[in-house]
């Protein structure tokens, strides 16, 4: 853009259509241009912008977004026909070297793009605005020379950058109020002979003519001389505005070209002093604050799971989310100002990517590393290359919070005077590492390098000139990796060190695979099985993916291992003929019950396999919250579990008497009458299963030493398999002859559902109805 233009512009860009296969942000850069180039608006030449990416050894112009997953590199070029302004990409650890030769590709694009651009606004182009350009008075640049030049040396001689922008400010201030209001009179002009001024004066006396030195006689008319002062110079504050931070800015320039120092006393390759510590925040996951001279930077990291990532808008339908993000902030503090704290600024926001993707090389994968990693990086303080301290201080912070990094990684940003003929140089570029604000707003360059030992990471290059070639670049990018090489030096004496390992405040994520087709039994019907799972362990979430990836978050590990457990048992794979120990009867249903062999999983057992006896119904032995063993028989197609109780239960030991003999003997004995057997089942009948009142209770024995009892079931039950005629035969002889009493004449027979009961003389122990009570 041509100096003096001072209309507002305003370039819009619009994506109106959008193949998915072509990225539209480098497209907008030329149509930019050609906006730019066909319109009024004066400008010295027109611009273009191309992305480059790297796969294999084959530099793509402009890949497609297939193309760029699989590049080594993403850079963006933007320039004119004969000189680059602009670069910024991001790439895998790539050296100098290649990076260089990616430029020129691009800049080989770039300079075909403006000469058909060239055509096209000979073509169509408008006339441009010549008549609106402004510029300066010629005559200010010496009078703001005149008034500040020797206070200016002085004051860009001061290294702190506070006291020095103030000595800035109030000079300032000072050349603004006499070129401004006082008016400014040049020292020339006011040690110069006064100027004649006509003056015309009558002789009175016409017989008298005298003529003094100095006068003119013009007969009745005299011309005396009269002092003038000088008349002030005023001008616009605009115009001294602009003239004053040119004449800084050359100051500076002149100083450093002509002195061989910076600012701050510093030699063109020297860097600032660096500090860093970790562990800053106890409470944090992750901490770090790097100080490289006036800039520092507080970096904090978080761990999350999925829930925490950042989720980003694109042009397509899929859902775009990001695993690691930096979010960058510059308060107005940083700098000593007031300024209203709100939404990220543009700057902002491209500061904190630049870093992002500095950092973003040496993380480990997803399978290494389940987390999501948010680093926030705070500039306490500023005096240039804030968002390469963010990059050094991340790396730390990352370090700190325990996430295995590949390797350590530090920015650093540099500078350049192009013109030093100017000044008395040899027309050489001088080239800074490590520039401060000042350094930055008066120089012609902002080149920002990113990485290690092996390569670069991210850069970012702005060109306040008419452009760089590529000599000069690669000037630039060998000297910043020596500049990087000490920063990653000095990070290494880090003190406290990094901690190096997950913070007792960090969240745990386990991750776990099981078979995809048992993803829909950990979340169940809508959802309701794995909120349930999170609601009973207190786990914070549970992540499921289509390819049988389970993630799960808490934050102890006594949670965890619960969840890990219900999710193990729920989508574990079942065999016929396994055995589950002290299982948990869930439910009860008239066909038998239902119960949990694992948390969640759950089987039925059917009433035909809870015992050897015969049953009316499962509530006559069992209720909800007992605990048996069961033995899994068989699984159906629905993956439906089939369970048995029975299977497990010993067989009962052979009845060395027949039955005959065992009835006659009870009979003979008399120890148990017909009616006392009747009056006990008539209160098992009335008090249930599991509450009935032995036989033992329902009659008192008259003998002490009677050893008459009924067996347990499971003594029994295999006998009754075995000798079906035997259990007909005892219910038989329980049954109650007609002299009932008649309160069991209401009562609806049972001649089929009554259990059966087996009489020994082996133990006192006394089972009604199967269920075994200790007298």
């Amino acid at each position: 853009m041509i100096k003096g233009f001072h209309h507002e512009i305003q370039i819009l860009s619009w994506v109106l259509s959008y193949d998915g296969l072509h990225p539209p942000d480098s497209l907008a850069v030329t149509a930019a241009g050609i906006a730019v180039a066909l319109s009024e608006v004066p400008n010295s030449k027109a611009i273009a912008g191309v992305r480059i990416g790297l796969i294999g050894d084959r530099f793509i112009v402009n890949p497609t977004t297939e193309e760029i997953e699989d590049s080594k590199l993403d850079l963006l070029v933007a320039g004119t026909d004969s000189a680059i302004l602009m670069i910024e990409g991001y790439c895998d650890f790539l050296p100098e070297e290649k990076l260089l030769q990616a430029v020129e590709v691009g800049q080989d694009a770039v300079c075909a793009i403006c000469k058909e651009m060239d055509a096209l606004v000979k073509k169509c182009g408008k006339p441009k605005m010549l008549d609106a350009i402004k510029l300066p008075p010629p005559d200010l640049y010496k009078h703001v020379e005149e008034i500040a030049g020797d206070e200016l040396v002085e004051a860009l001689q001061i290294k702190n950058k506070i006291p020095r922008r103030k000595a800035l400010s109030s000079l300032e201030a000072k050349v603004l109020n006499i070129l401004t209001e006082k008016g400014f009179v040049s020292k020339i002009d006011a040690v110069s002979p006064t100027e004649a001024v006509t003056d015309l004066v009558e002789d009175e006396e016409e017989d008298e003519e005298v003529v003094v030195d100095g006068e003119v006689d013009e007969g009745d008319v005299h011309i005396k001389p009269v002092p003038r002062k000088p008349i002030p110079l005023l001008f616009s504050e605009v115009d001294v505005k602009l003239v004053y931070k040119e004449v800084s800015s050359k100051f500076l320039r002149k100083r450093i070209v002509e002195g061989g120092k910076r600012s701050d006393g510093r030699t063109f390759e020297e860097l600032r002093p660096i500090n860093s510590r970790c562990r800053l925040l106890p409470r944090a996951h992750g901490s770090a604050l790097f100080t490289r001279g006036e800039t520092q930077s507080l970096a904090v990291v978080t761990l999350g799971d999925k829930q925490m990532a950042q989720r980003l808008d694109n042009l397509v339908d899929e859902d775009e989310f990001k695993r690691f993000y930096l979010q960058y902030s510059f308060p107005p503090s940083c700098v000593g100002e007031v300024g209203r704290a709100g939404a990220p600024s543009r700057r902002e926001i491209g500061h904190g990517m630049l870093a992002e993707r500095a950092l973003e090389p040496i993380l480990p994968s997803e399978d290494e590393f389940p987390y999501t990693v948010r680093v926030e990086s705070t500039i306490t303080e500023s005096n240039g290359s804030s968002s390469m301290a963010s990059v050094c201080g991340g790396c730390l912070a990352l370090q700190d919070a325990g996430v295995p990094v590949r390797s350590s990684i530090a920015g650093i940003a540099m500078g350049m005077v192009l013109d030093t003929q100017e000044f008395g140089g040899d027309g050489t570029p001088l080239i800074m590492s490590d520039i401060t604000g000042s350094e930055d707003a008066s120089g012609d360059m902002d080149f920002k390098v990113a990485g290690n030992d092996d390569g670069i990471t991210a850069f970012q290059m702005d060109i306040k000139v008419g452009g760089i070639t590529l000599p000069v670049m690669k000037q630039a990018l060998l000297q910043a990796r020596e500049g990087r090489k000490h920063i990653l030096a000095e990070m290494s004496k880090c003190y406290p060190p990094p901690l190096k390992r997950l913070s007792k405040y960090a969240p745990l994520i386990h991750v776990m695979k099981v078979k995809p087709d048992k993803i829909n039994l950990i979340i169940g019907s809508g959802g309701k099985k794995v909120k349930s799972i999170i609601e009973e362990t207190g786990v914070e979430s549970i992540e499921t993916q289509d390819d049988g990836i389970v993630k799960i978050t808490a934050k102890d590990l006594s949670s965890l291992e619960k969840s890990k457990a219900i999710i193990s048992n729920l989508t574990m794979v079942p065999t016929v003929g396994d055995i589950y120990r002290n299982c948990e009867i869930k439910s009860i249903a008239p066909y038998g019950v239902f119960i949990e062999i694992s948390p969640g999983r759950e089987g039925l057992c059917h009433i035909s396999e809870l015992s050897t006896n015969w049953l009316a119904k499962a509530e006559d032995v069992f209720k909800v919250g007992d605990r048996i063993d069961v033995k899994l028989i068989e699984i159906n197609e629905k993956g439906q579990l089939r369970l048995s109780h029975r299977a497990l239960l010993p067989d009962p030991t052979p009845e060395k008497q027949n039955i005959k003999e065992r009835t006659g003997y009870l009979v003979k004995e008399g120890t148990i009458s017909q009616k006392a057997l009747e009056k006990g089942k008539q209160k098992k009948t009335s008090s249930g299963s599991k509450d009935a009142t032995t036989v033992e209770n329902a009659e008192p024995r008259e003998e002490k030493n009677s050893t008459i009892e009924l067996t347990s079931p499971s003594k029994s039950k295999s006998a009754e398999a075995d000798a079906p005629t035997e259990d007909k035969f005892v219910k038989k002889s329980v049954i109650p002859p007609k002299d009932v009493p008649a309160t069991n004449k209401g009562r609806p027979k049972k001649s089929s559902n009554k259990p059966a009961v087996n009489i020994s003389i082996k133990s006192e122990s006394a089972v009604v109805n199967g269920e075994a009570k200790i007298g």
